[in-house]
């Protein structure tokens, strides 16, 4: 996966300035963040943002690469762990995804809605590239769940919903989750269980959704 770092610039520095990045791009939007907004997080010189990056959108796709790079590192395991029935895996699933709609807001709110944006005009060569990485990481990791759907269609667990069609509106259900979730409103009732509970009241309900009914 290709990242847009300058030559010579170290990784504990780059993942600074993405952290920065995704707060600033998540309070203003990509196009109302500047770079100096970005420094302003970091507490530096915009000096230090351009040391790793060219442009602002070079470090908006990487923040989006970060996002869903960690989605795929902490599901995928849970996908293939063929011990679990189907039901299992795909509650498993959902409730890491939703979890980490949560603890990491900033770069789950900049992946889910940045892939949604018409920025393929504005690519050159070398992002276009990288656009259409993303693009095909996206499209693996919803298979991750189509794949275990579809194991549960064939244990006669879910209802026969073709498996691509049922996994796009269990994500958006869970994606939602970066529009409307307030990390600090959370934070006053205890982040930790807040989030577990919400995040196992997301999977049941995701789940719940895709369960064969039984014929009466």
């Amino acid at each position: 996966m290709r990242q847009h770092v300058r030559p010579g610039a170290g990784p504990g520095g780059r993942q600074a300035v993405l952290e920065a990045a995704a707060l600033a791009f998540t309070r203003n939007g990509y196009t109302a963040t500047s770079i100096d907004d970005i420094a302003d997080v970091l507490v530096a010189t915009k000096g230090r943002v351009y040391h790793y990056y060219r442009s602002k959108l070079d470090i908006f796709l990487d923040v989006m690469i970060s996002g869903m790079r960690e989605l795929t590192e902490r599901v995928g395991p849970v996908a293939g762990d063929l011990r679990l029935g189907p039901t299992e895996r795909l509650r498993q699933m959902a409730r890491i995804h939703a979890t980490l709609m949560m603890t990491r807001h900033s770069f789950q709110r900049v992946a889910v809605q940045g892939i949604e944006m018409h920025l393929a005009g504005s690519l050159r060569p070398r992002q276009r590239r990288t656009w259409d990485e993303i693009i095909a990481m996206r499209d693996r990791y919803e298979q991750l769940f189509a794949d275990v759907v579809e194991a549960g269609q064939g244990s006669g667990e879910f209802r026969e919903t073709p498996a691509r069609l049922a996994t796009k509106p269990l994500l958006g259900a869970l994606n939602w989750t970066t529009i409307w979730y307030r990390p600090e409103e959370v934070q006053q009732e205890g982040a930790g269980p807040a989030v577990q509970r919400i995040a196992d009241e997301l999977a049941e309900f995701v789940v719940g959704g895709l369960r064969k009914v039984p014929d009466t």
